[in-house]
């Protein structure tokens, strides 16, 4: 619980910075002025620049999520989809801004040059952000806080990490939670989400040396501290865990889990 409540608490610090940093970028566009807004008043820039900085952010904050999984499971590289996700992206964000413009008029859409022209300069801003956001997430993951402070004796050797977590993208961390079996996947669930991994249940859980945890069912691996509340119908057993997500528990397990205190 302990672990999963650091992880909310980064993940909400995460996204304050985000938003601090998109209102600057507003405001700085503000200040410029650019295409044409300069001789607006500073007052309806700063409204018109904040506003859609944050609207951007709604936009293109979303593909992070999705380029380096689809890029795992496609088996594509990951620049060509970072590409194709903000081109992507710059549809809505333009259509968005254009209709801003028609703010207390009659609305018309855009003619081809029309939207071309103003689809231009908005990938312009959109892309060059996003390369920003882009070249921040990679650095933060290399100096977590109990590196970085300061010891008075060299830190004991760590165990290398179990080998399972070296697949899983890095938006949605390592703090494990289950592991679920769904065709010829299974699927990881974290603190911040889930993850389609291509391999076989048995291969993942040989992966998981140093994590405490069960192979509950068939299709099912658990990590002992994710394990929330216990629910029992009849004779069926359900690990309720700490996502909310639950885990059928094989007969076969019960007596086992019994003994080693899980129920």
């Amino acid at each position: 619980m302990t672990a999963t409540v650091q992880h909310k608490a980064r993940r909400l610090r995460s996204l304050i910075v985000d938003l601090s940093i998109m209102l600057v970028i507003g405001v700085v566009l503000a200040l410029l002025g650019p295409f044409g807004s300069y001789a607006d008043p500073i007052e309806m820039r700063l409204v018109y620049w904040v506003g859609l900085a944050l609207a951007g952010y709604a936009f293109y904050s979303p593909i992070s999520a999705l380029v380096v999984p689809w890029g795992k499971g496609l088996d594509l590289p990951e620049w060509a989809l970072w590409v194709a996700a903000v081109l992507t992206a710059t549809v809505p964000m333009s259509l968005a801004i254009w209709a801003l413009g028609f703010l207390g008029g009659d609305f018309r859409w855009p003619r081809l040059d029309e939207f071309f022209a103003h689809y231009v300069n908005v990938l312009v801003i959109g892309a060059g952000i996003t390369a920003l956001f882009h070249v921040l997430d990679r650095k933060p993951a290399t100096h977590p806080p109990e590196q970085v402070e300061p010891q008075t004796a060299a830190p004991p050797e760590q165990a290398p990490a179990p080998r399972f977590l070296d697949r899983l993208p890095a938006a949605i961390g390592t703090d494990l939670i289950a592991l679920e079996m769904e065709d010829h996947y299974v699927r990881a669930h974290t603190a911040l989400g889930s993850e389609l991994v291509l391999m076989r249940m048995r291969d993942a859980v040989a992966e998981l040396d140093g994590i405490v945890g069960e192979q509950v069912h068939r299709s099912w691996w658990v990590a002992r501290g994710a394990v929330a509340d216990v629910k029992r119908d009849g004779r069926n057993v359900r690990l309720v865990l700490d996502n909310g997500l639950e885990a059928p528990v094989s007969r076969a397990n019960v007596s086992l889990l019994k003994e080693r205190g899980w129920i």
